[in-house]
C-alpha cells in the first residue's frame, strides 16, 4: 500500500494537504491580495487552470508577470479568442516582440505547440484556450513546465454546477473569476498541497480603472479585454 500511495504522489495524483511549500517555491504575481490567500504567489512552474467568462479582463491577471518576466523569455498565447492589441502591449512596457501568438489548426497541434514552447526554456508563460484538457494531457504540460521553469496557463470556460473535472486534473493551482465593480472575484478551487475553498476580490481601479464600475458610470468606453476579438 505504502508503495502504491508512493507512486501515486510521484505521478501528483496525490495532493498532501499538510504540505508546506518553502516561499522559494512562489513568484509573485503583482496583486497584494492574490500573493497573500496563495501563500507567496504563482508556482515557479507548473499549470495554472483558470476558469472564466471571456472578455471580463482575465488576462490582465497575468499582466503584473509578463511585465517582470517577458524581458528575459519570451510569454507565449495559443489560441487566445482574438488578436492581441499591440498598443496596449506598449502601454504596459511589454515589447511585442517578446509576446509570441500562435493558432494551430486542431487542439492536438495546440496542445502540441504548449508543451514545446514550455520544454524549451525559451518562455517564461505559455497561455493555452482549450476546454476539453485531459489528464494525461495535463500531466504532460505539467512535466514540460517543470523542465522548461516556465508556466502554464490554461483558459477555460466556467464548469457546468456540479462538473468535478477541476479536481481531477493534476494541476498546480486551479482559479475561477467572475466580474466585479472593482475589478475581478477570485475563487480558489485547488491549490498545492490541498483543496482550499476561498474567494475574494482583485482591486483593479488603480491600475486599469477602465475595469471598475466607478469609471464606468463617467465614461462609456470600456476596454475588458486587451485583444481583438476575431471574425
Amino acid at each position: 500500500m505504502h508503495e502504491l500511495i508512493s507512486d501515486l504522489q510521484s505521478k501528483q495524483l496525490i495532493w498532501k494537504g499538510n504540505r508546506v511549500d518553502s516561499p522559494g517555491e512562489y513568484q509573485a504575481t503583482g496583486f497584494p491580495e492574490l500573493d497573500q490567500r496563495l501563500g507567496g504567489g504563482f508556482p515557479t512552474s507548473g499549470v495554472i487552470d483558470i476558469q472564466s467568462q471571456q472578455g471580463i479582463g482575465e488576462l490582465r491577471l497575468l499582466m503584473p508577470y509578463v511585465q517582470k518576466h517577458a524581458a528575459q523569455r519570451l510569454f507565449v498565447l495559443i489560441n487566445p479568442p482574438g488578436y492581441l492589441c499591440a498598443e496596449y502591449l506598449y502601454a504596459q512596457g511589454i515589447a511585442p516582440s517578446q509576446v509570441l501568438l500562435i493558432y494551430p489548426d486542431s487542439p492536438q497541434h495546440a496542445l502540441w505547440a504548449a508543451e514545446q514552447c514550455l520544454k524549451s526554456g525559451a518562455c517564461c508563460g505559455v497561455c493555452l484556450w482549450h476546454s476539453g484538457i485531459e489528464i494525461h494531457q495535463a500531466k504532460r504540460l505539467q512535466v514540460a513546465s517543470d523542465i522548461g521553469h516556465s508556466l502554464q496557463f490554461l483558459f477555460k470556460p466556467e464548469l457546468n454546477q456540479g462538473d468535478s473535472q477541476v479536481f481531477s486534473l493534476p494541476v498546480s493551482l486551479s482559479l475561477t473569476l467572475a466580474p466585479h465593480d472593482m475589478g475581478l472575484s477570485v475563487s480558489i478551487t485547488k491549490r498545492k498541497g490541498g483543496f482550499v475553498r476561498d474567494q475574494f476580490v482583485i482591486n483593479m481601479h488603480d491600475r486599469w480603472p477602465e475595469l471598475t464600475r466607478t469609471h464606468q458610470s463617467s465614461s462609456s468606453t470600456v476596454v475588458a479585454f486587451p485583444m481583438r476579438q476575431q471574425g
